[in-house]
């Protein structure tokens, strides 16, 4: 009925006090009433600050309740809190004397946006803890430990919304806002919350809106003259054709603002390419794609970092051991890097310095770099903590949040102290948990999205032995005694073929089937065929007679398995 009763009124009628008070008590937000009463999707913003600024005058706010954890049995006083429109008066009181800052947090678990953030923001909380400060977090997973309400000053239990994070930040008029450990949600934010005029803490929104936008990166980096895929952005259909018949196939589809590799595809050829641009739906000047060459077989690496006023002071590389197309939370990582010389890690240092600077970052950072043919190029840049900043303060004991909190805070003496991460004489490795054998019909092969549902980091005296321990803590056996491989392409099968001859050496049997089958008697490799059915590999994994299966599609085929 609310609803229906918003929509007979437009933009240039204000709504009745009752009715925009009984809308707020149920929950309508100031955007959807501007969806309701707007005749275009452009006016929803603008029309969207005009109802906020109106209820407020009319002094339509939310009230700050506390949850009750005692289930009514005893008065309980929490700091446990949420906002409501259906109160008379604050459960808390709002003193100006104590100095507070405020963290939003990663909003809730889901893959892409997990315990990696979670921990940075707790992190960051403990910090501002010990530093005196009245430590408030907004965030609405009751699983993380940051809505633990005994981790924080203030929890407030509430969506990250503008307009929710608005009224909260009004309230607390805090010192400053943290938007760096929660991810992309906070980070999208962050444009936003500075044209209300939020003093938010660390790099400035204008230099993160200019990362996070991919065609004002790509420019700024041909600008510093840093190497980076072939890309373009482009508005047209016709303009897509013609930039992929210069680059050639495989390609990357990719929007600005994401995470996780979200809306993110991989092209390989012109099918792939019409149904990826059937899911974009429109392309044009006001909603384009930027398009980059995706470079096959290339080495992915990682720099995670703090800056402090466009100076980097403190920087950990790592390695992935899956070739670039993986999503970082998904890959395999290694840290302190194994298989990286000195010189390629100085030039990765002078690039991220290059970036630090000209974007002017002070906090956290992250960048993806791709290594090829002894050439170094950017993938992209994050201005916010990333989520191998858990693992990688764990393995060198030096939590870098802690590190990047002081910058915010702008401490000094920040840099000293700080030992470099090839000192390191042990070795970490982090490897991703799947989910695939719980859910029917999800597809195992990885990609640019991301998929993994856990993590488990691992340390060892030398790389083969921090590889097996993460390897067997996620769920993977050694195998015992026979192995079915198939492997689509003729070049894949070529590089495989010296590892394979490793698992005759070690007295494993093999199974295969098809042009793999062939190709190994070809080359001397003694394996059993079985080219019969696949529901024969089926019945041989039940009966456990196969223990493993490696299997090799080609680019990303679903039927190669």
């Amino acid at each position: 009925k609310t609803k229906t009763k918003l929509k007979f009124y437009n933009k240039k009628n204000h709504i009745p006090y009752d009715l925009l008070y009984q809308s707020k008590k149920q929950g309508f937000s100031d955007n959807q009433i501007a969806g309701l009463i707007s005749s275009s999707i452009d006016e929803i913003t603008k029309l969207s600050n005009n109802i906020r600024n109106y209820r407020k005058k009319k002094k339509i706010i939310p009230f700050t309740r506390q949850i009750d954890t005692l289930a009514s049995e005893y008065p309980s006083k929490t700091n446990y809190l949420y906002l409501t429109y259906n109160g008379e008066h604050h459960d808390v009181s709002y003193s100006e004397k104590e100095k507070s800052i405020v963290i939003l947090g990663s909003g809730v678990y889901r893959i892409g946006s997990s315990v990696e953030f979670d921990w940075c923001c707790v992190s960051g909380l403990d910090f501002l803890k010990k530093e005196g400060y009245r430590s408030v977090i907004i965030n609405y997973n009751p699983e993380t430990v940051s809505t633990d309400f005994d981790v924080c000053d203030r929890l407030y239990f509430e969506e990250l919304s503008l307009e929710r994070v608005l009224d909260i930040i009004e309230l607390e008029n805090p010192e400053g806002t943290v938007i760096s450990m929660g991810g992309q949600i906070p980070n999208n934010l962050s444009l936003h919350l500075y044209k209300k005029k939020v003093k938010i803490l660390g790099t400035s929104p204008i230099n993160i809106d200019e990362v996070e936008d991919r065609f004002k990166f790509s420019k700024s980096l041909d600008k510093l003259n840093i190497l980076q895929p072939k890309w373009k952005e482009l508005s047209n259909i016709y303009d897509v054709y013609h930039f992929i018949n210069l680059v050639g196939f495989p390609i990357i589809i990719r929007p600005s603002y994401v995470l996780s590799g979200a809306a993110m595809n991989i092209v390989f050829d012109k099918k792939n390419l019409y149904l990826c641009l059937k899911k974009a739906k429109t392309i044009s000047p006001k909603y384009p794609i930027v398009i980059t060459k995706f470079l096959e077989n290339a080495k992915e690496i990682e720099l995670d970092a703090v800056a402090n006023n466009g100076k980097m002071i403190y920087h950990a590389i790592s390695e992935h051991i899956e070739y670039a197309g993986v999503h970082s939370g998904d890959a395999t990582l290694v840290y302190p890097p194994q298989n990286i010389s000195l010189n390629t890690i100085k030039k990765i240092k002078n690039i991220s310095k290059k970036i630090a600077k000209r974007f002017n970052i002070s906090g956290p950072f992250n960048i993806q770099f791709l290594y090829k043919k002894k050439k170094i190029k950017v993938i992209e840049c994050n201005l916010r903590a990333s989520r191998s900043f858990p693992f990688i303060s764990k393995v060198s004991h030096l939590n870098m949040v802690s590190l990047a909190m002081k910058v915010l805070l702008k401490k000094k003496n920040i840099d000293k102290n700080i030992t470099n991460f090839l000192t390191i004489d042990y070795v970490g490795v982090k490897s991703s948990q799947f989910s695939f054998s719980r859910l029917e019909g999800s597809d195992p092969i990885l990609g640019v999205d991301m998929v993994s549902t856990g993590e488990v980091g691992c340390l060892g005296s030398s790389f083969n032995e921090a590889l097996i321990k993460s390897m067997l803590s996620v769920g993977y056996n050694i195998p015992k005694k026979n192995i079915f491989i198939y492997i689509k392409s003729l070049k894949n099968r070529i590089i495989m073929l010296d590892y394979i001859k490793l698992l005759i050496i070690n007295n494993y049997i093999l199974f295969s089937k098809d042009e793999t089958y062939n190709f190994f008697i070809k080359n001397n490799i003694f394996c059993k065929n079985n080219s019969y059915k696949s529901s024969n590999i089926i019945d041989n994994l039940k009966s456990n007679k196969i223990d493993l299966i490696i299997n090799i599609p080609y680019k990303n085929h679903k039927n190669d398995y």
